[in-house]
């Protein structure tokens, strides 16, 4: 954030409807691989750390793909509903920017805050 309150734009790329669609194939095609599965069993959302039924975590992109992020095993992780629809298109610095403003906004302390990259895999 801005002094002012603004949030930054911190990262901004034209990707082509085109790109967005390959993208999209491939995230179907990781989806129904040995590694994804394995990934989802553990039921371990990687933005709250919440445990989850392994049905009810999905795809999210680290980078979201309308943000130039890829679709391959370093970009994608396992996701809960809740996270997944708060943290929508934005980069992993702006979502960090977003749970510090949530944590001051209820008084809680920075020791609160989620960290990102804590996956212990």
């Amino acid at each position: 954030m801005t002094g002012s309150g603004e949030r930054l734009d911190y990262f901004i790329i034209e990707v082509s409807e085109q790109e967005i669609k390959r993208e999209r194939e491939k995230a179907r095609e990781l989806r129904r691989s040995q590694w994804w599965r394995n990934r989802v069993a553990k039921g371990l959302c990687h933005w709250c750390r919440e445990k989850f039924a392994p049905e009810l975590l999905s795809m999210d992109h680290i980078v979201p793909v309308i943000r130039g992020g890829k679709s391959s095993r370093g970009n994608v992780v396992p996701s809960c509903k809740e996270c997944n629809n708060k943290k929508k298109h934005m980069l992993p610095i702006e979502w960090q920017e977003y749970l510090t403003t949530q944590a001051g906004d209820r008084g809680e302390g920075a020791e609160s805050v989620l960290k990102l990259g804590e996956d212990g895999d």
